[in-house]
């Protein structure tokens, strides 16, 4: 993602910022020519946004981003705050409409760190066609903080018809996946630790409305639930679902998509691809019927190109996720109790 170049005069302005507390002249001028500058200055100054709401139901979301490193290969905090609220709204099955952002900043951060990572949200936000209406900036004593944490809310409006819960997921449902699992998790880990590797590996960060968007016309809105894998990566997403639903899930282990770098990385560390985080995957559960034109939605789609039906819903083993390898055995899916990795979504 290319960036514009930190024009703000460092002569004239503090490298780094240095008032805890923020507030006075250099928090107006942060606002100003920074904030304002970034994601568009509304034509009024106020405390919040006022707009009129759409026709439909609405969705709304909010998280928190602290992710170390602030930078690492193929995004940054700033994109994954943007996206990752866009792609909660997304698996509402919600267009995204308008965010609001908060961000916390430590004492003594560069300058030129800050208008990168603001400067990268502002794209995201471009990219996913959603404005940044609002905001906070707040700045903690140093050791107090993380550098920057970010913390998004989304308000988007429901793709008209479509309800996703665990609750509609029926026995004989197919289990589709948008691609492949790991990526950003070890990206994070990679840049975190100074690894290298043969082939590099980017975070997968991304917008997935348009893929949405895809899937549910070439089902006519059929789609029973959606989620993203991010934190607990697929095998906890799965282990939810099936215990949402109160029905038992058997995948495929081979049909499940991992990228040769990363299975090799995570072999390397000591990690399960199926438990790493990702930020530009899903996955869609759905009448059986309903999956190769579900499939071939998601495989014309750049973001799902590697998109694979990966497992079926059955009344066998309520609440649990059975996965079978290529010889025919078969071992239980569990949630894991604490984290693989931190910080990294």
């Amino acid at each position: 993602m290319s960036l514009p170049t930190c024009p703000i005069p460092l002569g004239d302005y503090p490298r780094v910022l240095l008032a805890h507390g923020g507030g006075g002249r250099l928090m107006h001028r942060l606002i100003d020519e920074l904030f304002l500058a970034a994601f568009g200055a509304p034509a009024t100054r106020h405390d919040g946004h006022v707009f009129t709401p759409p026709a439909g139901a609405l969705a709304v979301t909010t998280d928190s981003f602290v992710v170390r490193p602030l930078f690492f290969p193929g995004a940054d905090i700033g994109a994954l705050a943007v996206y990752g609220t866009v792609n909660d709204l997304a698996m509402c099955g919600a267009a995204p409409h308008a965010l609001a952002a908060a961000f916390v900043l430590e004492e003594g951060l560069a300058i030129e760190t800050l208008w990168r990572v603001v400067h990268s949200a502002a794209a995201a936000a471009r990219a996913a066609g959603v404005p940044i209406v609002t905001g906070d900036t707040k700045v903690v004593e140093r050791g107090k903080g993380d550098g920057v944490f970010i913390t998004t809310t989304g308000v988007g409006v429901v793709r008209p018809g479509v309800e996703l819960a665990p609750a509609h997921i029926r026995p004989g449902d197919a289990v589709l996946l948008s691609g492949e699992v790991g990526n950003h998790g070890v990206a994070v880990m990679a840049a975190r630790e100074g690894l290298t590797f043969t082939a590099p590996i980017e975070s997968d960060a991304a917008p997935l409305w348009p893929l949405v968007e895809v899937l549910l016309t070439a089902t006519g809105g059929a789609v029973h639930v959606l989620r993203d894998p991010t934190r607990g990566g697929l095998a906890t997403t799965l282990c939810e679902l099936a215990a949402g639903a109160e029905l038992g899930l058997e995948i495929d282990a081979a049909a499940v998509p991992v990228a040769a770098p990363v299975g090799a990385a995570c072999e390397l560390l000591g990690l399960d691809p199926w438990y790493v985080a990702n930020e530009g995957k899903l996955v869609a559960v759905l009448p059986g019927d309903h999956a190769p034109a579900a499939l071939a939605a998601l495989r014309g789609h750049p973001l799902g190109r590697d998109a694979a039906v990966i497992g079926t819903v059955t009344e066998a083993h309520p609440g649990r996720v059975v996965a079978r390898n290529a010889l025919g055995g078969t071992r239980v899916i569990e949630m894991l109790s604490g984290e693989q990795l931190p910080r990294i979504c």
